[in-house]
């Protein structure tokens, strides 16, 4: 079958490409431009009209199987379904995350994933990269697919633009779970875990091997990391240890890789005044280890490093604490399931707790200075 048609991606655009053309075909199928039973382009034509990369095709055609917009056929291609039929049945969770590339957001999706497919439902997955215009963007989609719940991990903005997020599906009544990130004074069901005791744990695991002078470096933006400076100061005060704040460092933006390998470069200037440093995240103990090795400096021998999440990482052997990433995700699809149902009335809160994971990166001074 022959298609004739225009569809132009915005490559500077920070919507992602995939979500572009998924936006388009869905305009196409409503419009009756591709009809009902309808094979729709292959994906090589696909490519050739748009430039887009097959993978990126791929993406966008299985987001629009799972939602019920189109069904593929084993060797014979892919068809428009009854769309207005399909929409008042199916159960579709929208999930906002920062990035599915990196950090903890593979994790979360693949739990709430693996938790809709139990029971046969189908899940929107959305980047939003951390930006309140690309959060708003999905949203604003979310809302025109006629989704049951979302579950949204705020961004690197205000409270004020989160909330406004959230607002906009629940005008709609479309329930709201929170995942990782909690926003102060707004009464909504969310899922986390206890950043305060985690933190607390991993700096009394660093006094515990006679560390006395531990330095932080961690963001102030989000719930969570200001939840793990609290722990961090209260350990230190609850064994009688200084809090110094010329080895505390607190930025108050989002995680950019190119600034933090700036500020792992100054606070390390300040080694001397520490025998250890917890990063608030992983993804910070990472440039803290390169920078270290990058100067001479030795981990552990001379300066002990921590860091909080447990990523895969492969080129270090980190300490940290474990975050139950993968079980955030099945109880954030668990708890908008019940919501949807109507299972629950009071707003939920689940917190779920962390772990310490030990390996090569923290130096025993205690067991040192007894030898």
């Amino acid at each position: 079958m022959h298609y004739s048609f225009t569809m132009i991606i915005d490559k500077n655009s920070p919507i992602p490409q995939y979500f572009q053309l998924q936006t388009w075909l869905i305009e196409q199928i409503e419009q009756g431009v591709f009809k009902t039973n309808e094979k729709i382009p292959t994906e090589e034509a696909l490519s050739q009209k748009t430039g887009l990369a097959r993978a990126t095709i791929r993406q966008a055609v299985q987001n629009l199987v799972n939602i019920g917009y189109l069904s593929r056929k084993r060797r014979l291609g892919t068809f428009v379904m009854d769309w207005t039929a399909n929409s008042h049945k199916q159960t579709i969770v929208g999930v906002l995350v920062p990035d599915i590339r990196s950090g903890y957001a593979p994790e979360l999706a693949r739990g709430a994933e693996d938790e809709a497919a139990k029971s046969r439902h189908s899940m929107v997955l959305c980047n939003t990269d951390d930006l309140f215009v690309k959060a708003e963007f999905h949203a604003e989609r979310l809302i025109e697919i006629s989704v049951s719940g979302v579950i949204f991990v705020p961004t690197a903005s205000t409270d004020d633009k989160n909330r406004f997020i959230i607002e906009k599906f629940t005008r709609r009544d479309i329930p709201v779970v929170l995942a990782d990130r909690t926003i102060p004074n707004i009464d909504i069901d969310h899922v986390t875990t206890d950043n305060f005791e985690g933190a607390y744990n991993i700096t009394k695991y660093l006094i515990q091997k006679g560390h006395k002078k531990i330095g932080i470096i961690i963001s102030s933006l989000f719930s969570t990391e200001r939840l793990r400076l609290e722990g961090y100061k209260q350990a230190l005060t609850d064994y009688n240890l200084p809090i110094e704040p010329s080895i505390i460092f607190v930025d108050e933006g989002p995680f950019i890789k190119n600034h933090y390998f700036e500020h792992a470069q100054e606070f390390l200037k300040q080694k001397q005044k520490m025998t250890a440093v917890f990063a608030g995240h992983d993804r910070i103990a990472l440039l803290l280890y390169y920078e270290a090795e990058q100067s001479g400096i030795s981990v552990p021998d001379d300066l002990s490093i921590v860091g909080y999440d447990d990523l895969p990482f492969t080129t270090i052997s980190l300490t940290t604490m474990h975050q139950p990433i993968y079980e955030m995700g099945q109880e954030s699809m668990k708890l908008i399931m019940s919501r949807i149902k109507g299972e629950i009335l009071k707003p939920q809160k689940v917190v779920l707790k962390s772990h310490l994971v030990e390996r090569s990166s923290v130096l025993n001074i205690k067991k040192m200075l007894i030898t």
